[in-house]
């Protein structure tokens, strides 16, 4: 069985054999571990093969962490879940990121909430690019609006977009799919020079992400295998 270590070894080779496929710098592309349902230890085990950006996906769950693993002040913790009104303000003050903006309510509650003492919380609008009904996020024609809100909100800074692109559709709807996020991507970064992350890609469609323009990939199974246990 492969370590955590191991896998991380993997997973960096693999994000950077596949930015030399597309012809892409190698450093072009971040990589976030997901630790949702996973224990302290081994984040630790990947915090000390190196690895300094981890994403959650429950509020209580990450919140635990995140205040467990104090002592380890260079992590950059990501929030890449829903978010519910009446857990704003713990996401405001224990996270760096929140990749899943989806509604001006939520934006506005965690600027207003974000601590004084902290940076500006850096912040992506999630993008419902294939229009799922049961996926969060905004639709392509919400984005603007969603923008010119967010960049109203001093202690939010606005970096890019988030999306999860159909998992199971066929390979060249994935890659329809995946075109468009680029282009919106790359057009909105035209307009604001503030713009440098798409998160786009995790570890069935890496590859296909990356040939499309994502900036970070979040890899959670390949870097700390099955999910130890259910924590929602």
């Amino acid at each position: 069985m492969q370590t955590i270590a191991e896998r991380l070894d993997n997973a960096r080779k693999s994000i950077k054999d596949a930015t030399i496929n597309a012809q892409r710098n190698v450093d072009s592309v971040q990589l976030l571990a997901v630790s949702k349902t996973k224990l302290v230890s081994e984040i630790t085990q990947a915090y000390k093969h190196g690895h300094r950006m981890f994403g959650e996906n429950y509020i209580q769950e990450g919140v635990s962490k995140v205040k467990e693993m104090s002592a380890m002040a260079d992590i950059e913790w990501h929030m890449i879940g829903p978010i519910q009104s009446n857990k704003t303000k713990d996401v405001a003050t224990y996270f760096d990121w929140v990749q899943s903006i989806d509604r001006v309510k939520i934006a506005k509650r965690l600027n207003d909430q974000r601590p004084e003492s902290l940076p500006n919380l850096n912040v992506c609008i999630q993008v419902n690019i294939d229009d799922e009904p049961t996926k969060s996020g905004v639709s392509v024609n919400e984005v603007d609006t969603l923008i010119n809100e967010i960049k109203t909100m001093p202690r939010l800074s606005l970096r890019g977009f988030m999306a999860i692109p159909k998992a199971d559709a066929e390979l060249q709807t994935q890659i329809a799919s995946f075109k468009k996020m680029q282009g919106l991507f790359t057009d909105y970064s035209k307009l604001h020079a503030e713009f440098d992350t798409l998160s786009l890609g995790m570890s069935n469609d890496m590859n296909l992400a990356i040939q499309h323009g994502s900036t970070m990939v979040r890899l959670g199974t390949a870097i700390f295998g099955a999910r130890s246990y259910s924590n929602n």
